[in-house]
C-alpha cells in the first residue's frame, strides 16, 4: 500500500466513524434531517484533519488557500441549513422514507443517507485530500487565480441566491408562488449552479500541485448537481406544488445562468 493510498483510508476512516455518530444522533432524535446541514461540515473535517496530518513546509500555501476556501464554503453551508431548518422538523424525503421501510428504517438509513453520503463526500474532497497529501512544490501561478475566481463565483451564486430566496420565503404574500427575481431570473438553481463553481474552483487550485488526477471528483459532483440529487430531483414534484413552475422552466435557464426568453 502507497504512503498516499494509506493516508487517503486514513481520511475514510475519519469520514465513516463520524457518519455513523451522526447517524446515533439521528436515531436518538427520530430526525434524519441532521445529515443536511452536516454536508459542508464534513468537507471541513477533511480539510482540517488532512492539514493538520500532513507536514505541508513544502507547499503551504496551496494547502492553507484549499483549508481556507473549504472551511469558508462548508461553513456558511452548514449554518444557513441548520438555520433555515430550526423548528421545521424531518424533512418530507426522510419522512418517506421512513414510512416506506417501518422497523428497518434504523438500518436503511444508515447505509443509503448516512454513510452513502459520507463516501461522496470522501470522493468529492478527494482534489483536497491529494493536494495536501502530495504538498508538491509547486507554486501559486494562474490556474490557481482561475480557481479562487471560480470558487468567489460560486460562492456569490449560493449566498446571494439563499438569502434572496429566503426573503421571499418569509413574505407571507409569496405562499405557493414561484421565485423568479435576483439571480433566480437568470437560472432555476443559483444555488446548485454556485456548488458547481466551487467545486471546479476548488480543483483548479488542487490540479497544480498534484491533484490533476481527481477530475473525477468535480465531474462526479457535476453530474450529481445535474442528474441525481439537484436539479432533476428537486424539480420532479415541484410542478404539482407550484403550477406556474412550468412556465418558470420555460423561459428560465436550468442551471447555467442565461438572460430569460421572452
Amino acid at each position: 500500500m502507497t504512503l498516499l493510498l494509506s493516508k487517503l483510508l486514513g481520511t475514510l476512516i475519519v469520514v465513516v466513524i463520524t457518519m455513523i455518530i451522526l447517524w446515533l444522533i439521528s436515531l436518538w432524535r427520530r430526525d434524519a434531517s441532521v445529515v443536511d446541514p452536516f454536508w459542508g461540515t464534513g468537507f471541513v473535517i477533511v480539510a482540517g484533519y488532512t492539514l493538520f496530518t500532513t507536514p505541508v513546509a513544502q507547499d503551504a500555501a496551496r494547502c492553507l488557500l484549499l483549508a481556507a476556501l473549504t472551511t469558508i464554503w462548508g461553513g456558511r453551508l452548514s449554518l444557513y441549513l441548520l438555520w433555515r431548518n430550526l423548528g421545521h422538523g424531518e424533512d418530507r424525503r426522510y419522512k418517506a422514507m421512513r414510512d416506506l421501510h417501518g422497523p428497518r428504517f434504523w438500518w436503511v438509513s444508515l447505509l443509503t443517507v448516512f454513510l452513502l453520503q459520507g463516501v461522496i463526500l470522501w470522493i468529492v474532497s478527494m482534489p483536497i485530500q491529494v493536494a495536501m497529501f502530495k504538498a508538491s512544490t509547486s507554486s501559486l501561478g494562474w490556474l490557481d487565480l482561475t480557481g479562487v475566481g471560480l470558487w468567489c463565483v460560486g460562492l456569490f451564486f449560493e449566498a446571494v441566491g439563499d438569502l434572496q430566496m429566503a426573503k421571499f420565503q418569509a413574505d407571507p404574500n409569496n405562499s405557493g408562488q414561484v421565485m423568479d427575481r435576483g439571480l433566480w431570473r437568470l437560472t432555476r438553481h443559483p444555488n446548485y449552479f454556485g456548488d458547481f463553481c466551487i467545486w471546479w474552483g476548488l480543483y483548479f487550485i488542487a490540479a497544480p500541485g498534484g491533484a490533476g488526477g481527481t477530475v473525477f471528483s468535480p465531474l462526479l459532483m457535476s453530474f450529481f448537481l445535474l442528474k441525481v440529487s439537484g436539479v432533476t430531483l428537486l424539480e420532479k414534484t415541484i410542478i404539482t406544488r407550484r403550477p406556474d413552475y412550468a412556465a418558470y422552466q420555460a423561459r428560465t435557464s436550468a442551471f447555467f445562468p442565461w438572460w430569460p426568453k421572452s
